[in-house]
């Protein structure tokens, strides 16, 4: 039997739970990598995941462990596509963040950036440039299949300049 996927909202309470134990270490990092590795396996899950371990005060995605790692890349493209738009719209919010004088949320923003820029060198190296090349594609030319992605949030030529120097810091390493 199929086991019920997640609701986007489970999810998150879920990883919410998972990444406080694992910060309070009542559970190890094998623990905590199988129960996301389950997350991983939808939409759903990996979003909730990521919303909870990007934006939270949880050092978790600031030293990863290696079990964690493991379950990351054998998510594949799920894990680096939503790393990706992770990546492009938390750059481009801490301009809009800046321009609104919002000093806290644009700190959170870069935060999240920089979370992404690490964990994309962890991914598996040639998706992550496919991707990566797609979604340079869609700032420069606004074509490529983050064309559609980049066009809903509408990011301004600043914001798209911002995501580019995102992507080239993905190289960086």
């Amino acid at each position: 039997m199929k086991e019920k996927e997640p609701s986007f909202e489970q999810a998150i309470n879920a990883s919410m739970i998972w990444c406080q134990s694992w910060d309070n270490e009542e559970i190890s990092d094998e623990v905590l990598a199988e129960r996301i590795g389950e997350l991983l396996n939808t939409q759903n899950g990996a979003r909730g995941f990521f919303v909870t371990s990007l934006s939270s005060d949880s050092p978790l995605m600031d030293r990863i462990p290696d079990a964690l790692i493991f379950e990351l890349r054998k998510a594949g493209k799920i894990v680096v596509d939503l790393t990706i738009k992770n990546l492009a719209m938390s750059t481009a919010m801490s301009i809009y963040h800046t321009r609104n004088n919002s000093e806290t949320q644009s700190f959170k923003s870069d935060r999240i950036k920089n979370r992404c820029i690490e964990l994309l060198k962890l991914l598996e190296s040639s998706l992550v440039k496919i991707l990566l090349e797609s979604l340079l594609e869609g700032t420069i030319d606004g074509e490529g299949d983050y064309k559609d992605f980049l066009n809903r949030w509408n990011y301004d030529k600043e914001q798209k300049a911002a995501i580019e120097r995102s992507i080239y810091k993905v190289s960086n390493k």
